[in-house]
This record gives C-alpha cells, structure tokens and sequence, in this order.
C-alpha cells in the first residue's frame, strides 16, 4: 500500500490551535517599462532584380556544365588526345634546336653481342632527338639477342644513350634434330654462330639436355681429372645421363644418386684404371652391382674388390 503525504497547505489545523491570521506584504516598487523602438523594416528587392540574380546563377552552371560536356566529347572524339600529341611531337623537335639530340651511344658490358646487334635493337641514329627514344622498347629489343640476359638503357644529357648489358655466359654445346648450339646455365640458347670458338665446351644431347646440363656438371666438377675424359653427356628418355668418354666408353648414370655414382667410377678409374680397359660400356645405375661390357674380342677384366 503507497503512502500519501499531504502537502503543508491541505493539512487541517489541529484542534484546539489558533491560526494566524496572514498580513500582506508591501509590494516592491518597480522601475517604469520602457519603449521599445520598432524594428525597421527591410527593404524588399524589386522582383525583376531578384529573377535577373537567379537567371546568372543558373546560367553559370549551365555554362559549367556545357563546358564540363564538351571537353568530355573532345576527348571521346580524339580532338585532344591529337592535340596533346601534336604538343609534345612540337616540343620534341624543338629540343634538338636547344642540343638535346642524339651524339652518342655508350655500350658497357658487351663481350660477345655483336654491336650491329646492339645499335639495330637500340634504333636510334645520330641527330635523332633525345627525347623521342623509347626506352622500355629498347631494353626489350635488346634482351631479345641471344648473348644478352638482361639490359638497362638510359638518357645522359645532353646528347647520350647509355645501354649497359649483362651477357649470358655459354656453359655447353646443344646438339639436337642434326643443330647445334651455345647454351647457358640456364638452358637459353646463346648462339648457333661461329661454333667454332667453344669447341672446348662439354657437348650435351638430347632435347631436354640444356635445362639439365647445370646441374650435371656442376657434379662433374668434383673430380676435374675424370671430367676432362667425358666427352658428352647423353639425356636419356628425360630421366638420366649417360657419359662417353674420350676412348668410346659408355658409362650409365642413374636417374636418382648421380653425385655418388660419379665418385664410385672415380674410385674404380683410381684402383683399377678401368676406363684405360677394352670395355665399351659400365653400368652404375645400381648402387650395389657394378655392370662392365667387354670390347668385342676382349676378356672381361679383373676388378677385385669391385662387385660386378
């Protein structure tokens, strides 16, 4: 159940209680109202002023907007695109008034790369202006020559084409389908020109022979005096080599384990000279058997100590 509280002016005097009677009190002088001076009314412009007014802003905008348009359709249309064209086509040949005009041309790194090649890929001719050589299409034409890995091409002012090159560095000779080849490390064909000049270079057959010919000899490396008697290196069905040597010996490598199958033939070349034998073919595709084919009329030889 709330509770009601009655509020000091509903209580009832109690009984027996004499009430007060309430005097009035003075009331406060107060200070005489002051006028207040009417507002000055404002003056309302003429109507014809106001519509001229809203008539400029919205020709305005109509003009912006028309202009906004039109530069939109000059550039649909071609107009400005020709125009910003004809601009710089001005100024390009205005430079070669102010000396900015093609002296030189500055080749760092060629060693191999014929500089016809070089100066065709470049395609620029002295008095050319300096500003009109395309950059990116020359280091594109020159990485296109077989002898170049990479190329960088630059202006030097006022007169000057810098082309620095990086060539490839020939690594084996390709044969294949009856053609031959310089190839790099990274199986890119170098040249097919003056063979002559890296006949001492490892000879690698097979079509997949150049993405693989890296590694192979890099494993041949580990024993210098061996590798000097192999005088190719053979793909087989795109698994494993075989190695001839320089006495027309064919020796099988594997498909898995190459690096310890050449260190067992060094070992067997060490102990018992066996490539100095009439045989015509050594098996060391299986790491636990050794398989020597004797030349024909030949006995097989001794090879104590070797499993075979």
């Amino acid at each position: 159940m709330s509770q009601l509280i009655a509020r000091p002016s509903d209580r009832c005097p109690a009984v027996g209680s004499k009430t007060k009677a309430k005097t009035k009190r003075p009331a406060k002088a107060t200070a005489p109202a002051q006028k207040r001076t009417p507002p000055v009314p404002r003056r309302r412009r003429p109507a014809l002023q106001r519509w001229l007014r809203r008539g400029a802003m919205a020709a305005s905008l109509l003009a912006g907007f028309g202009l906004a348009g039109g530069v939109v359709s000059l550039w649909r249309s071609g107009v400005v695109t020709r125009t910003a064209e004809d601009v710089r086509a001005a100024f390009v040949a205005a430079s070669v008034d102010a000396g900015l005009a093609v002296g030189e041309v500055e080749v760092e790194g060629r060693d191999n790369t014929p500089a016809d090649a070089v100066l065709d890929a470049v395609g620029v001719r002295r008095g050319e202006p300096l500003l009109a050589v395309d950059i990116a299409m020359a280091c594109e034409r020159l990485e296109k020559i077989g002898w170049v890995k990479s190329a960088a091409v630059e202006r030097r002012f006022p007169d000057t084409i810098r082309v620095r090159l990086v060539e490839r560095t020939p690594l084996a000779l390709w044969q294949h389908d009856g053609r031959m080849a310089v190839v790099d490390a990274d199986g890119a064909i170098v040249t097919r020109e003056n063979l002559e000049r890296f006949n001492r270079l490892p000879l690698i057959v097979g079509a997949d022979a150049p993405a693989h010919a890296a590694a192979l000899l890099r494993t041949l490396d580990a024993d210098p005096v061996l590798k000097a008697r192999v005088s190719a290196a053979v793909r087989v069905a795109g698994r494993r080599w075989n190695l001839r040597t320089a006495e027309g010996i064919d020796v099988s490598l594997p498909e898995i384990g190459v690096e310890a199958a050449w260190a067992r033939l060094g070992s067997l070349q060490r102990q018992h000279g066996i490539l100095d034998r009439e045989v015509t073919e050594i098996d060391l595709r299986l790491p636990d058997r050794l398989a020597v084919m004797p030349a024909p009329g030949a006995t097989m030889p001794s090879l104590a100590g070797a499993e075979t």
